[in-house]
């Protein structure tokens, strides 16, 4: 028997009480997630479901999206779209929101986070202290100054702007370098990527992913920011050659490194792991109690928003 309500396909778990109880007042949920076989169900309810809900990191294609001749809204949770075809969504005119804002703070503060530790050492520094190696004749190396340092930013969209807030309280010297040149900001930008980068002591990359931004910081760069230079990722891994920056750590061409993201997650190249100068984390820029919760209330509430009004509340702009 089909339900009065239309279906909504619900690709990612959302870990918040309220989720179900808000889910169902205006649709019949398909908890795609928990299903053994999500092909079967989306085959024998394909022709009802009129809002998808999925992730920045679930991959959200132009043949899923045609599986659903109804589909009005795609709902995702998280700040990137770079795994979903929005640009085919919107040519079919289905709307598509993401979680913006929300979680800027957080990505910001672990930026700032993994620029300390990868100057610092601090990883090493522990590795060291937990191998019983302090007060050995194994002396620990000297980190690296943040304080007063020259810091570019790749991408100075909300994300980007927060970085420089933070990185302003340690007096640092901030340029940026952009698609275009902002008017609403007193930051000097650098329209040469390659010159920032000869120029930055650190180089933050906060820039979106996708076809567009895809290997934007190859060997080049990377060469450009030198020995002494250290470069940080919390965009997407898609932005950087990992394999340059891989040989560039390894040979001393780049002098550090803290990542994020990668290219392959969640397989972290086993190189990368051997290296001393690199601070890997599991893709936790949002990953905090209060964030997690807010991007999972701001997928609740662009799906009320589409049901009573037929308009998501955080649309992400359209796509030429």
């Amino acid at each position: 028997m089909t339900s009065a309500k239309p279906a909504l396909l619900q690709l990612i778990p959302l870990s918040l009480p309220e989720a179900a109880r808000r889910l169902s007042t205006h649709f019949d949920v398909i908890e795609g997630w928990n299903t053994e076989d999500r092909e079967h169900a989306i085959k024998t309810r394909s022709q009802d479901v009129s809002v998808l809900v999925t992730s920045a990191m679930t991959a959200t294609p132009a043949t899923l999206i045609d599986h659903f001749p109804a589909l009005k809204a795609i709902c995702s949770f998280g700040v990137g779209y770079d795994s979903i075809d929005v640009r085919h969504a919107q040519q079919q005119g289905i709307q598509v929101s993401n979680t913006p804002d929300v979680l800027n703070d957080c990505v910001a503060d672990e930026a700032m986070g993994l620029m300390l530790t990868t100057a610092r050492r601090l990883s090493q520094a522990e590795r060291y202290v937990r191998a019983n190696l302090w007060g050995s004749s194994t002396g620990f190396p000297l980190g690296t100054k943040v304080s007063h340092k020259k810091l570019g930013i790749v991408g100075l969209g909300r994300i980007g702007q927060a970085i420089a807030r933070r990185a302003a309280g340690f007096d640092m010297d901030i340029r940026y370098h952009n698609r275009r040149q902002r008017d609403d900001t007193r930051l000097t930008y650098e329209p040469s990527l390659k010159r920032l980068a000869e120029w930055a002591d650190f180089l933050v990359i906060a820039t979106v992913g996708g076809d567009s931004t895809r290997k934007l910081i190859d060997a080049d760069i990377i060469k450009a920011l030198g020995p002494t230079g250290i470069l940080i990722n919390i965009s997407r891994g898609s932005v950087i050659d990992e394999t340059a920056l891989t040989q560039a750590l390894s040979n001393g061409e780049l002098g550090g490194a803290g990542l994020d993201v990668y290219e392959n997650e969640p397989k972290v190249p086993e190189a990368l792991k051997s290296l001393d100068n690199v601070v890997l984390v599991p893709h936790i820029g949002s990953a905090t109690i209060e964030t997690r919760r807010a991007m999972g209330e701001l997928v609740l509430d662009n799906v009320d928003a589409y049901a009573t009004s037929g308009r998501v509340l955080t649309p992400i702009q359209a796509l030429a």
